[in-house]
């Protein structure tokens, strides 16, 4: 069961996510007609099954992987053109929450000059950067500059963000990308009303959501790596997204998942979790 003050690695809890997600993007990349070129996805996946020393295969759960590949595929193309969109109006800097094994700022043909700031806990950013400094090399294709910054989002993360040198005088692009789930409902509450007191005027974000569906029982679902993803997420209640940022005054927009995949030629399963929950939410602040 989670814990408030929880940590984990890239092979545990909240961080095995992250190596999935990156397996299926690997994966995605080796499609015929990919939705996505992640080269350092494969690097990522490689250098923790290296590091555990047989201990983890992820290809042993290429199966369940798989099953999500597509969506995987459908959201990172999505929050890729929201961040090179937003670097082409002008903004200058981006900050992931939960970064993961997110690469956009080393993959992506961001303008020189350009910041993206990586936040997440500090075991998984210090694997990240083992994987990058140890790994065969990959190359760049934009200009970005990459600032990993070690934070746990439940904790003061805005001054750990500033002391890297974020500035909110500045425009912003702020991803979520497959983070609110794993926070519990006061940490989201609280991650976007700093979201918003950190944005200056023309900032921008993306996020994922699930809705929730009357009466329609828990399914069982399958190990990620070996975790029960259903022990990871929390099920208190907590607002729309969308509408809390509306409610603060940013202009939102608000897509399912299942409409962006068709836009994309790539459809979700139509019985699929997340062709019938996902939602991917855009806002720009006036």
């Amino acid at each position: 069961m989670r814990r408030d003050d929880d940590q984990w690695e890239i092979t545990t809890g909240v961080g095995a996510t992250a190596l999935a997600v990156a397996a299926a993007r690997a994966m995605e990349s080796r499609a015929a007609e990919p939705l996505v070129s992640d080269p350092y996805a494969e690097l990522f996946v490689t250098t923790a099954e290296r590091e555990s020393h047989g201990a983890l295969d992820v290809s042993a759960d290429a199966g369940q992987v798989r099953t999500r590949t597509s969506y995987i595929g459908v959201r990172s193309r999505f929050f890729d053109r929201f961040v090179l969109d937003a670097a082409t109006a002008g903004i200058g800097q981006t900050v992931i929450l939960a970064a993961g094994l997110d690469a956009r700022a080393l993959r992506l043909e961001l303008p020189a000059g350009h910041t993206v700031y990586e936040l997440d806990q500090a075991k998984v950013l210090d694997f990240k950067d083992r994987a990058l400094a140890g790994g065969l090399p990959v190359p760049r294709t934009g200009g970005g500059e990459r600032v990993p910054v070690p934070v746990d989002l439940r904790q003061d993360w805005p001054a750990a963000l500033r002391s890297r040198g974020f500035d909110p005088e500045l425009p912003t692009a702020w991803l979520a990308e497959g983070l609110l789930p794993y926070l519990p409902a006061w940490a989201e509450r609280d991650l976007l009303d700093r979201i918003h007191e950190l944005s200056a005027p023309a900032s921008r974000c993306a996020l994922e959501r699930f809705a929730r569906l009357a009466d329609e029982p828990e399914r069982p679902a399958a190990p990620v790596l070996g975790v029960d993803v259903r022990e990871l997420v929390y099920r208190d209640d907590r607002p729309d997204p969308g509408k809390r940022l509306a409610a603060l005054g940013w202009r939102v927009t608000q897509l399912p998942a299942r409409v962006v995949a068709e836009r994309y030629g790539r459809p979700l399963a139509a019985q699929g979790t997340f062709s019938r929950k996902a939602v991917l939410v855009t806002a720009v602040k006036p």
